[in-house]
């Protein structure tokens, strides 16, 4: 996992908090370079749709696993880790630090808290637990972990599965084996007030539009399982294909955006102990201000 001694400061939040933008300039403060943890933004292709970081943010200071596979190739939570551990080696062997920011929860704990010694999938028990409903699954999974039962996606019928499987195999609820290998880490959680963070996504995803999101989208080729599952492109698909309007597609994509941004506040209030800083109550310099000295004293440890 990634220690203390490796100066890593993150930087999370959900969705058009304006994570991207502070991070650029508080590493541009802090003689350090930028990593992101985003699901989505590191396919090529997709910039538009996944919300880059746009080409004047990234000259601000080198930025990692930006748009940098192809949309074909599968992503995961421990793929993210192989990848993002020799890149913060990188910038360190630069003599620089490293500031992880994104808004995927798991890839996020994947450096933060590495990953625990859980079992293997075992193919006999989990042939028996796919005979139940998934409303079934949720309500075993609350009466054997209740932290796990409040954090994992309910709606995701494999992670469910996978959190009851190791409770049963280990004996120990899945949370407690993640606290058990947790690191120190030290960052910020981003967040807005409801009103002004739903306001942002409404117009990000206006923005996309008038910046050819569409265009985008219809040039994809080849896309994987993980690629297709980006917020907006099925709706976006769906426009292409003459059954949505462009209004509705819009109302559809901001919907679901902000529907994914409550999910993300949710997972960062349980899941993290960064220092919570709320950027509708205090300016872009106050808030460059802050996370810089917050990064600092990181640093320095």
């Amino acid at each position: 996992m990634i220690t203390e001694a490796e100066r890593v400061f993150y930087i999370v939040g959900p969705t058009a908090t304006g994570k991207s933008e502070l991070a650029a300039a508080v590493a541009t403060a802090c003689n350090a370079e930028v990593v992101g943890a985003d699901a989505f933004q590191v396919y090529r292709g997709l910039a538009r749709l996944t919300a880059q970081p746009n080409a004047a943010t990234r000259a601000l200071v080198p930025h990692h696993l930006i748009g940098n596979i192809a949309p074909t190739e599968e992503m995961s939570a421990a793929r993210f880790r192989d990848m993002a551990a020799p890149a913060i080696g990188v910038i360190h062997s630069r003599q620089k630090n490293a500031i992880v920011v994104g808004g995927s929860g798991l890839y996020v704990r994947a450096l933060t808290d590495g990953f625990a010694p859980v079992p293997a999938p075992d193919a006999r028990l989990r042939e028996q637990l796919e005979q139940f409903s998934l409303g079934e699954l949720n309500l075993r999974l609350l009466l054997l972990d209740r932290e796990s039962a409040s954090t994992v996606d309910t709606a995701n019928r494999r992670r469910v599965l996978r959190a009851i499987e190791i409770c049963l195999v280990t004996g120990k609820p899945a949370s407690e084996l993640r606290r058990a290998n947790a690191t120190n880490a030290r960052g910020v959680f981003l967040l807005r007030d409801r009103d002004d963070l739903y306001a942002r996504i409404n117009l990000r995803v206006e923005r996309m539009f008038a910046e050819g999101v569409v265009e985008e989208v219809r040039a994809l080729g080849e896309i994987g399982r993980t690629a297709s599952q980006a917020l907006g492109l099925r709706e976006i698909r769906q426009l292409l294909a003459g059954d949505l309007t462009v209004p509705e597609c819009i109302a559809r994509i901001q919907q679901a955006t902000r529907q994914y941004a409550k999910r993300q506040l949710t997972w960062f209030r349980g899941q993290t102990n960064f220092d919570q800083l709320n950027l509708t109550h205090c300016s872009t310099a106050e808030a460059i201000e802050l996370i810089t000295q917050k990064a600092r004293l990181s640093f320095a440890r």
